[in-house]
């Protein structure tokens, strides 16, 4: 089951993306919530599971799978060729960091380059969205709290970053966390550890790996996290990008006003965002 959210920004409404279109599903459920915390903790994704419903065509904007969620949490360093890029040792224990939801964007809206910071970057990341409420998950049930999974640009402000000598500002700036475009249920991925994923800027190849090569893996992750971080319905954790960034290239490539970045990851599908000075 692949469940979107469309329709104008700040008005979405869930939908399914099938073969043959996509069913609107607040004509068939008026009561549906929002693709949030409600949404999951009502069990909607099970009450979807064996709608069988025809689709229709979709001209309406997309936008994130998911709205509000509490928490976007990423991983810094989660594939050993990209901390080698950087100069970097693979982290021996996960290095987590937070993006800030007002950076949530959809899958083909543009980004907004900020003023405050140059050496705008892409990084293609495979998310895992949680379904069920949990603290302290073992490792052997952490799927079982996973709704599923989509894609995010884990957009970064590296001059920004590399300057606070932190990260909080360069990961949050609005819009840098597009996501989408759809959040994939786990019955439709084969091994959520076996998937590629590319990047490409102006249709030129940047990004090129595979699930298979994170440090951390995903139950692995969400065992650790949650510890003594409760997981909510609708949180994101971003797990990592491979090696291929621009600022680590010689000389670095950093987005600029038109340039477009597609991330793609197997099975699921790619987005698509144009970056864009106001």
């Amino acid at each position: 089951m692949k469940v979107i959210r469309f329709g104008t920004k700040g008005q979405e409404r869930p939908g399914l993306w099938q073969a043959d279109g996509v069913v609107d599903l607040r004509t068939l459920f008026p009561d549906i919530p929002d693709v949030d915390e409600t949404f999951f903790k009502q069990g909607w994704l099970e009450r979807l599971a064996s709608l069988n419903v025809p689709g229709q065509p979709c001209s309406e904007r997309w936008g994130a799978p998911l709205a509000r969620p509490s928490k976007i949490i990423c991983l810094g360093k989660n594939y050993v060729e990209h901390a080698k890029e950087g100069g970097f040792e693979a982290p021996a224990t996960p290095l987590l960091f937070c993006k800030t939801p007002n950076t949530l964007n959809g899958p083909f809206d543009p980004v907004l380059l900020p003023q405050s910071s140059g050496q705008i970057d892409w990084e293609v990341e495979l998310a895992v969205v949680i379904g069920k409420q949990g603290k302290r998950i073992a490792r052997e049930q952490a799927l079982e709290h996973v709704a599923g999974v989509t894609v995010m640009n884990d957009v970064s402000g590296r001059q920004a970053q590399f300057a606070d000598s932190q990260w909080f500002r360069g990961k949050s700036f609005d819009n840098f966390a597009p996501l989408g475009p759809a959040l994939v249920t786990l019955d439709e991925i084969a091994d959520l550890h076996q998937l590629k994923l590319i990047a490409k800027v102006n249709g030129e190849l940047m990004q090129e790996g595979s699930t298979r090569d994170l440090i951390f893996t995903i139950p692995f992750l969400i065992a650790n996290i949650s510890e003594d971080i409760t997981l909510m319905p609708g949180d994101v954790i971003s797990t990592g990008t491979p090696a291929g960034v621009g600022i680590f290239r010689d000389p670095p490539i950093v987005l600029k006003d038109g340039d477009e970045v597609e991330c793609w990851i197997e099975n699921i599908g790619s987005i698509r965002n144009r970056f864009v000075a106001r």
